[in-house]
């Protein structure tokens, strides 16, 4: 096949989700010629808003808008004695694609980690006697001071427009918000997402056992919001279609809504879809890339040169991009060396259901990000030493949806046919859920790695996860069903029904679970021990920045997309106010 060279640009971008469409948009307003290639189709408001339906078997049940098994397998297994098979159906995460990545069918809750959760290690190294934790865990340090990072928290909730209630406004702690959150120098754009009855119980049962609730912070925006670029985002209607559908009605910040109609008017902006990344190309030296490698729609081999290669697709397409290209030593598990693929995380969740024929709680009248939380229980918030584990949980309320094929009803309830038929019509809008999203730590046996065995279907490995529940993730989730359980019967349901993992339990592919995997391609300050630097910027290929959020060392309680937001914006800056002046390595190490 011959290659099809195409016109350098300054930058490419790989992915166009939100870090993509935040990359490019930072790097172009800087004058900057970039050229973004996403794998899947082109996605605008056109093709669902208004009217069209939102069809939940065909989006929720068919994901509808996610990358296809075929399109983004990847290989699993427990551990490294066994041989891992390709996943044929998505279970306990669901990979996007396509234009506006997961950022277009997200349920956009947007929070921030805790100070602690940014400095875990040194937190377990500070709290922690020697011999508690488990040896083989290998969390680190995020590169930065919360002060550093905390301006472009505050940037991206402002593309987003923020719905929430502040916690803590340079030090001082605020009525109704999160006390535990680091410090903000300006309150949230905009006012908290209006409560359910739902809300409102968990709320005065978490307060009576000594809890701090406050709402779900949201990118579902509460009022009319006009971005910095300029973008025009609409009141939420709560018409609870929104954790795997892209927004009717303008109103979920996505990187459609915030990023894409600016970006899109740029002169020195372009994007192809259906442009498949294969790899990057290195100089004889491998210290600088040249460009990518990419099939595109019509199956022609191409390469688009550029100055500036951005890695910015979902977290296992960016680790696996690594390895084809030879950015980065691979990592490997018996000897403790190399950086690309260690530090895979992923995490758990579970609660209880509970039901009242006496309550209903209108669950058609929801957004995505409807409910109350309360972060009592994350690392540092509680006596977690005395407990032999580290971690925690945000434990929340939340009225995401009210479809109906997803409706639980209690137990005993037929599956399907006229009983299930009646028992929805008894039960809907007469239960409320009670939720745990965990931490998950990293260890030195879990990992991702190029599979032996499995190849694409132009000829190029599957990326392989070695992943399974540890002591550590289990303890943890024993200690949260105690604290639901106490919460469950504060509230008194007629009945209830519990999902907790118990201690002999592996992780299930086929149930899902969240699509908030990290690492892989972790930032830190020691190029032995990970792939970046705080600027995102590879150790080994200077020229090639990989936002997302392969960067986190482990996984914590919050939501990653906040983070994922800030980490790029703040790389963006780096690349504009250091790299173009002096390209070479941003930290030494």
């Amino acid at each position: 096949m011959a290659l099809v060279n195409k016109e350098e640009v300054d930058v490419v971008v790989v992915g166009l989700g939100w870090a993509g469409s935040l990359m490019s948009i930072e790097l172009a307003m800087a004058g900057l010629k970039v050229r973004a290639l996403e794998r899947g189709g082109d996605r605008d408001y056109a093709d669902f808003a208004y009217p069209k339906p939102a069809d939940e078997y065909a989006y929720a049940v068919r994901n509808k808008v996610f990358a296809t098994p075929a399109e983004a397998a990847v290989t699993v297994r427990y551990n490294m004695s066994q041989t891992a098979l390709p996943t044929r159906k998505w279970g306990a995460f669901c990979p996007g694609n396509g234009v506006g990545g997961s950022g277009l069918h997200w349920t956009a809750v947007l929070i921030r980690p805790t100070p602690t959760d940014l400095k875990l290690k040194t937190y377990a190294d500070q709290a922690y006697k020697p011999g508690i934790l488990q040896d083989d865990m290998t969390i680190g340090d995020f590169p930065f001071t919360w002060e550093e990072i905390e301006p472009y928290y505050e940037k991206f909730e402002h593309i987003c427009g923020q719905s929430g209630l502040t916690g803590n406004l340079r030090g001082q702690i605020m009525p109704g918000g999160d006390p535990f959150e680091g410090p903000r120098a300006n309150p949230y754009p905009l006012p908290p997402l209006e409560d359910t009855l739902n809300n409102t119980m968990f709320v005065d049962a978490a307060k009576k056992l000594g809890y701090h609730p406050f709402p779900n912070p949201s990118a579902c925006v509460s009022r009319a919001w006009t971005n910095p670029y300029g973008n025009q985002i609409a009141p939420c209607n709560y018409c609870g279609y929104c954790s795997k559908y892209p927004c009717l009605n303008y109103s979920k910040a996505s990187p459609q809504t915030a990023v894409m109609d600016s970006l899109k008017r740029m002169d020195n902006f372009s994007y192809e879809v259906h442009a498949n990344v294969m790899k990057v190309v290195l100089h004889d030296d491998k210290k600088t890339a040249k460009g990518v490698i990419y099939i595109d729609a019509q199956g022609n081999e191409c390469f688009q040169p550029a100055k500036i290669v951005v890695l910015s697709s979902f977290q296992f397409c960016n680790v696996r991009l690594m390895l084809l290209s030879g950015i980065g030593q691979p990592y490997n598990p018996i000897t403790n060396e190399g950086v690309i693929g260690r530090n895979y995380a992923f995490l758990s969740n579970g609660g209880a259901t509970l039901f009242f024929k006496d309550k209903n709680f209108n669950p058609f009248a929801t957004a995505g990000a409807t409910g109350q939380m309360f972060n009592d229980i994350s690392p540092g918030n509680f006596d977690g030493p005395s407990l032999g584990f580290i971690g925690g949980a945000k434990i929340h309320s939340s009225q995401a949806t009210g479809t109906p094929i997803s409706t639980a009803l209690p137990k005993g309830t037929p599956t399907w046919g006229a009983g299930w038929k009646e028992g929805m019509e008894e039960w809907y809008g007469h239960s409320m859920k009670i939720s745990i999203t965990t931490t998950c730590m990293s260890y030195r046996d879990i990992y991702l790695d190029l599979d032996p065995n499995y190849k694409d279907e132009h000829g190029y490995p599957l990326l392989r996860m070695t992943f399974n529940w540890k002591e550590n993730e289990l303890k943890l989730q024993q200690h949260l069903k105690g604290i639901v359980g106490n919460i469950t019967k504060e509230l008194n349901p007629d009945s209830y029904s519990e999902s907790f993992l118990p201690m002999d339990a592996n992780f299930d592919l086929t149930k899902y679970v969240s699509t908030h995997n990290v690492g892989g391609a972790i930032m830190g300050d020691n190029p032995k021990t990970s792939a970046l630097n705080r600027y995102l910027q590879s150790w080994d290929v200077h020229n090639v920045f990989v936002p997302g959020g392969n960067a986190f060392p482990q996984n914590f309680q919050a939501n990653p997309t906040d983070t994922i937001g800030a980490l790029t914006l703040m790389a963006a800056q780096a690349i504009k106010d250091m790299y173009l002046k002096n390209p070479g390595p941003l930290v030494q190490a």
